[in-house]
């Protein structure tokens, strides 16, 4: 189901700023019987990224019903966009439009539905970041980045492509964020000037001190991660998962993956 500022639709006003302009942000989620996982995060996180913008917050309470409407009871991805409504052409943003909300629902991608591998390959995307500390760490309606960079490749095989920025620092991945371990320290790069600060990021970070971790951002190139004891990606969809591979490189397993999975999918901070 799609619903358009809380109705069922399949279409928008062509003069919708996210759609002119990429003005807006998104979420996306996982509902499972039509409930949205770390809702708390989610709402929290979209709240910091409208901000960003100035954008006006659609209200939790409606935010949330829509999200069970849209899933309907079913175990699903639940995709919300805010964007800045329609406007006169033109990049000014108007005076006083009301946000845009749209939620849809669709069926789990195979990589987060029960049984999923465990592990996946990576390749090193050619494509490089552009640097907008403005934006760094928003999930903005701008995506083109990542669009240009998932069609590098078309190997069932590969799960996932990792950028990195102008220096050719490694930022993340095309729809995850990148950690990896050393000894009892969970590393992460920095986004202070490109990429998205997605919440599982935002659960293990607050959360790695429970098993004896610490966490740490670090800038490295991705010959640097390749010795790595294990190198993990991770979103809302599929929780944690190891990389198994980085294109022709063999990573090391330090049995960190299921303790880190259980870790973000615990309930109480």
């Amino acid at each position: 189901m799609i619903l358009v500022d809380g109705e069922p639709a399949t279409a928008i006003d062509a003069r919708d700023r996210g759609l002119a302009y990429g003005d807006g942000v998104f979420r996306t989620l996982k509902c499972l019987a039509g409930a949205p996982l770390w809702w708390r995060d989610q709402y929290d996180t979209l709240c910091r990224d409208c901000a960003a913008l100035a954008l006006p917050v659609p209200d939790d309470d409606t935010l949330r019903d829509e999200v069970g409407r849209a899933a309907a009871g079913a175990d699903c991805a639940v995709k919300i966009l805010v964007t800045r409504g329609s406007g006169a052409r033109g990049y000014t943003p108007p005076a006083a439009s009301p946000p845009r909300r749209i939620v849809m629902a669709s069926a789990l991608p195979p990589m987060a539905q029960s049984g999923a591998p465990a592990e996946v390959s990576a390749r090193l995307c050619s494509l490089r970041l552009a640097a907008q500390p403005r934006l760094a760490g928003i999930k903005h309606l701008n995506r083109l980045e990542n669009v240009l960079a998932r069609a590098e490749w078309d190997d069932p095989a590969c799960f996932e492509g990792l950028l990195c920025d102008a220096s050719g620092l490694l930022v993340g991945g095309t729809l995850s964020n990148l950690f990896w371990l050393e000894g009892n320290t969970l590393c992460t790069p920095p986004l202070d000037e490109c990429g998205i600060a997605g919440v599982t990021r935002a659960r293990l970070l607050r959360r790695a001190a429970r098993l004896g971790l610490a966490s740490r951002f670090e800038r490295r190139p991705p010959a640097a991660i390749l010795a790595a004891d294990e190198v993990l990606i991770g979103n809302s969809l599929i929780g944690v998962r190891r990389l198994a591979r980085i294109d022709d490189a063999e990573l090391s397993d330090a049995g960190w993956r299921i303790r880190l999975d259980e870790l973000v999918h615990e309930e109480s901070d």
